[in-house]
């Protein structure tokens, strides 16, 4: 049990938290939201120690053995497997003991020790390891190179391995999905949904929070005030908070006013029911969110494109990749304006690849890639952010694209972003990554694109920029082509899917439940070459054969799915038509008698005919999701 009672905190001369106090509970699931700066990670070195409260009291349940992902970034030529196993540090206090006690010949003392080791699971250890590794998106033939052979962004992967490895009581993970690809985050959100201890969670991450925490706690104004449901149920009860203030409440509705056309143009568009059906339920959750934001410090929108041709970029036959190496091959691709594209598929499959290739950072092998004379590209990626002037300001840099501006002008656009006042003239340098990348996605507004590209640009945002960067890309007016693991915005922003895998780019057919249930049973295939014993030549044959079928069977089911559902429309739209002659008081006179038998004889089949085809449609729906959970 975690427990603060009357707590202040300070940071050097800001006051974080005042008169704070809650309680934490064991196996309790906890997120914390708040804006940047608010005092998140503040808590979390409070809890490990090494901070303490400036007054009032702090206590943690004694024997707790607590797990948090190291900070530093090692790079010791320790196997990277060997490195994750030292996460469970009684297993190497076990190990040690016992190394010890064979140097000593002591019989007795090594059978206890083998019997300890056979307690706490130390035979499944480097098993456990390459689970973690591999659902994390490390090859099995990575597990024993180097950790200083990985970069920053698969050290950090590797930090986060080594946590899950404690068997830990509470654990305390700050913003873990950072440099995460959605299939690592799929992962890890199942393997936290199994955590058996107490969990404190900092992410801004909406769909995550959704599915791991049970808890929200909230920082803002100095103040931390814990609320019992997820985070969708966090923003509804705040947000009836934030209604009752009627200063707030024409705001209010003009965002929801927002939100609701656009979801009127998504449903207008969408060709597959389950897709509809998942972006209204988007618009259910986006009401709440709406109001719950409705007090953000970020407002922008996108300029209207000044020149659009179609297409904007046409790919043909292109071949990807470095050196020998073939990436993606036969990529045939059309970019049209209004276009609204997410790439999905396993980290290194070749997504940034595709996106550096559009941008014009990368050539292709082979076949061609022609942009049209109007192109105008905007394009976001993580590396773009160590690119800015470190001793340049906000302003300058508007001011360096613009010399025709005025000041004024350029501030008030930078206030929409979160910058005001003396932060506009400030040198970058020493800005956070949060920061930068509002700044990045400032100068990119700027230029006024008609094609963005997106390479996880909501790495280091805050909630609520996220929410202002989903409601300026609803009404962005150009193409867009995304890469990103915040599972919301993909679904409030996107059209259509591009799955990137097996070197291939082909369009999904589904939803991101859909994609869900393609990674688990990719990791399930893959789970099993995992550790010790990988399976045999002809064991991986079987499984790619039962793969194939399964995917063959999949697109019969879809097939199959879509003529009942086609089925359905043409008979409902024939029995709307009969109702309405059905509904005129004259067919029921006696001389029409005749006419209204033949009618309602012909309702009747209809009737039959809807019931078969709505029985065709839900077959084939329970079989797809039978396949699924295969």
């Amino acid at each position: 049990m975690l427990k603060l009672n009357k707590v202040s905190l300070r940071r050097g001369a800001r006051l974080l938290f005042e008169n704070v106090s809650f309680t934490v509970h064991s196996g309790q699931r906890v997120g914390i939201s708040g804006a940047n700066g608010c005092g998140k990670s503040s808590l979390f070195a409070m809890v490990l120690n090494k901070i303490h409260a400036d007054s009032g009291d702090f206590s943690l349940q004694s024997g707790f053995v607590t797990a948090h992902v190291a900070q530093e970034l090692s790079a010791t030529e320790q196997a990277a497997i060997e490195f994750v196993i030292d996460g469970d540090k009684e297993l190497r206090e076990v190990q040690a003991k016992l190394h010890l006690a064979e140097q000593q010949q002591d019989g007795h003392r090594s059978a206890e020790l083998y019997a300890e080791l056979d307690t706490i699971n130390g035979y499944t250890a480097n098993s456990r390891a390459a689970i973690l590794l591999n659902g994390l998106g490390f090859k099995q033939t990575e597990l024993n190179n180097p950790v200083s052979s990985f970069s920053g962004g698969w050290r950090v992967r590797l930090n986060l391995a080594k946590a899950l490895m404690c068997r830990s009581d509470l654990l305390l993970l700050d913003e873990p999905t950072n440099h995460l690809d959605l299939d690592a985050v799929i992962w890890l959100q199942e393997w936290l949904q199994s955590y058996p201890g107490t969990l404190l969670l900092i992410s801004h991450d909406r769909d995550f929070l959704d599915a791991v925490v049970g808890y929200v706690l909230h920082i803002e104004q100095q103040n931390a005030s814990l609320y019992t449901g997820n985070y969708s149920q966090f923003e509804r009860t705040r947000a009836e908070r934030l209604a009752q203030q009627q200063a707030n409440f024409e705001r209010q509705q003009k965002e929801r006013a927002h939100i609701q056309s656009y979801v009127d143009r998504f449903r207008a568009q969408a060709t597959k029911a389950k897709q509809a059906q998942s972006r209204l339920k988007a618009l259910e959750r986006m009401e709440s969110i709406s109001a719950a934001h409705i007090d953000s410090p970020f407002h922008f929108e996108f300029f209207q494109p000044e020149r659009v041709s179609n297409p904007l970029i046409k790919v043909e036959k292109a071949s990807l990749g470095y050196g020998d190496k073939v990436i993606l091959d036969a990529v045939s691709l059309s970019i049209k304006p209004g276009d609204r594209l997410a790439l999905l598929g396993p980290n290194g499959a070749g997504k940034s690849t595709l996106i550096k290739l559009l941008a014009g950072q990368n050539s292709a092998n082979t076949g061609s890639v022609d942009s049209a004379e109007s192109l105008k590209i905007g394009y976001f990626a993580q590396h773009q952010l160590e690119q800015l002037d470190p001793n340049a300001s906000p302003l300058l840099h508007l001011q360096r694209l613009d010399k025709q501006a005025t000041e004024r002008g350029l501030r008030n656009f930078l206030g929409g972003f979160g910058f005001h006042g003396d932060k506009t003239i400030e040198a970058v340098a020493p800005f956070s990554g949060g920061e930068k990348a509002r700044l990045v996605l400032a100068i990119l507004v700027y230029q006024k694109p008609n094609l963005l590209l997106l390479d996880e640009p909501t790495n280091h945002l805050d909630i609520e920029m996220r929410h202002a960067l989903s409601s300026a890309l609803q009404d962005f007016s150009g193409a867009m082509i995304i890469v990103s693991h915040d599972r919301h915005l993909l679904r409030t922003i996107t059209d259509q899917f591009l799955l990137v895998a097996d070197g291939k780019i082909t369009p999904f057919d589904g939803d991101l439940e859909d994609y869900s249930a393609w990674v688990k049973n990719q990791n399930s295939l893959s789970s099993t070459a995992s550790g010790p014993s990988q399976a045999s030549n002809s064991s991986r044959k079987q499984q790619k054969k039962t793969q194939a079928e399964n995917r063959q069977r999949q697109k019969s089911l879809r097939d199959a799915l879509k003529k009942a559902e086609k089925k359905i429309d043409q008979l409902n739209s024939k029995k709307s038509s009969l109702e309405a002659q059905l509904a005129d008081n004259k067919l029921y006179e006696q001389d029409q008698r005749e006419l209204l038998a033949t009618l309602l004889k012909e309702k009747k089949n209809l009737d039959d005919m809807l019931d078969v085809a709505e029985e065709a449609w839900l077959a084939a729906q329970e079989d797809i999701d039978a396949l699924e959970a295969i």
